[in-house]
C-alpha cells in the first residue's frame, strides 16, 4: 500500500458521517491496490499460504480443522472463490492484508472520526459470488462491544457494488439513539448469519442502498443498522471489512474469568494510529484466521 497519499486526495465528509452514521471515501484505493488485494484473496482461498487456517477460534488460540476442503488443483478461480462466503482475520495470513488494515487514507479519516489513537481488532474478507446470501439487519456494536461507542467499520469495495450484486443497505441516522435493538434467529434464505435485529423505529422505506465502486470505502458507525441482500447478478461482490475503535477505551469483546468487567480488555489488537495507553497490558494472539461456507453463522459472538 502506498504511504504517500494525503487526506486531501480523499476528502472525508464528517458532517455526513455524524448525521447519517456513514459516509463514503470515493477512490480511496487505486485500481492497482484493489487488484493486488483481489489476487491475494484468491491465493488465500487456494490455501497458498504458509499458515494453517481453521474454522473456529478455540480458547487456547489453537486452530480447529478446516471446515471447507482445499480446492482441487484444476479448479478455476471462480470455482475456488465460490467455496467461501467469508474469511475472518485475513490480516493474520498476509502482509498485504495487514497493510490494508493500516491504509493511510482510511487511517487519516478514522483519526478524524474516532480520535488520534486508533486500534483495529478485526478484518473480514467477504466473497459474495452469484447466488450467495446477504446479511440481515444488524448493528456491529452488538457483536463487538466498545465502552465508548467508538466502533467504526471500514468496508472496502473490491468490486463495483450495486443493488443486484448485493451492496450494503443502511438506515440513515439509526446510530444516533445509541440503542442496541433486540435480535432474533431467522430462517430467511436470503440472509446468512442466524440473527437479525428487529423492533426498531424504521421501515424498509427508510433504507438506502450504498452503491459504490471498487476502491471506494464505506465508513460507518457501530450502532448503524445495516444489511445486504443476496447477489442476484453474475458478477462477484468482494469486500474487505475492518473494524476499529479508540485505543483510549478498553475492549470487553470476550469476558475474562476472574477479571472485573470494568477491566476486561481484548488485547489481540493492531495499533494503527497514535499511541496505546494500555500497551503496558501487552498484546496477545487470540483470534484464529477462519474460513467458512454460508449458513454457518458469521457474526463474531
Amino acid at each position: 500500500m502506498s504511504a504517500t497519499v494525503t487526506a486531501t486526495d480523499t476528502p472525508l465528509r464528517l458532517d455526513e458521517y455524524l448525521r447519517d452514521g456513514f459516509t463514503v471515501l470515493r477512490g480511496a484505493l487505486s485500481r492497482a491496490e484493489v487488484d493486488a488485494i483481489n489476487a491475494e484473496a484468491l491465493r488465500l482461498c487456494r490455501m497458498d499460504f504458509d499458515h494453517e487456517v481453521g474454522d473456529g477460534t478455540t480458547p487456547d488460540g489453537s486452530v480447529a480443522p478446516a471446515a471447507v476442503p482445499s480446492p482441487a488443483a484444476g479448479d478455476s478461480d471462480a470455482e475456488v472463490l465460490r467455496r467461501y462466503l467469508c474469511v475472518h482475520f485475513p490480516h493474520k495470513l498476509s502482509e498485504l492484508m495487514a497493510q490494508a488494515l493500516r491504509h493511510p487514507r482510511i487511517v487519516d479519516a478514522l483519526t478524524r472520526i474516532i480520535g488520534p489513537d486508533v486500534k483495529a481488532m478485526q478484518s473480514m474478507l467477504f466473497l459474495k459470488a452469484e447466488g450467495k446470501p446477504g446479511q440481515a439487519w444488524h448493528q456491529d456494536e452488538l457483536f463487538i462491544p466498545t465502552r465508548d461507542r467508538s466502533l467504526t467499520a471500514a468496508w472496502i469495495a473490491l468490486d463495483d457494488a450495486r443493488v443486484d450484486n448485493g451492496c450494503l443497505w443502511a438506515l440513515p441516522g439509526s446510530h444516533r439513539p445509541g440503542v442496541l435493538y433486540p435480535e432474533r434467529e431467522h430462517e430467511d434464505p436470503n440472509y446468512d448469519c442466524t440473527w437479525e435485529a428487529y423492533d426498531f423505529p424504521y421501515t424498509q422505506d427508510d433504507a438506502v442502498p450504498l452503491e459504490v465502486d471498487a476502491g471506494d470505502v464505506v465508513l460507518f458507525n457501530g450502532y448503524l443498522l445495516h444489511k445486504s441482500l443476496p447477489n442476484t447478478s453474475t458478477r462477484m461482490r468482494r469486500a474487505l471489512v475492518h473494524h476499529y475503535m479508540s485505543a483510549q477505551s478498553l475492549l470487553p469483546w470476550f469476558h475474562q474469568p476472574e477479571v472485573y468487567m470494568g477491566k476486561t480488555d481484548f488485547r489481540d489488537v493492531v495499533q494503527v494510529a497514535g499511541t496505546d495507553p494500555y500497551a503496558y497490558r501487552g498484546y496477545q494472539e487470540i483470534s484464529v484466521p477462519q474460513v467458512r461456507p454460508d449458513r454457518q453463522g458469521g457474526c463474531k459472538r
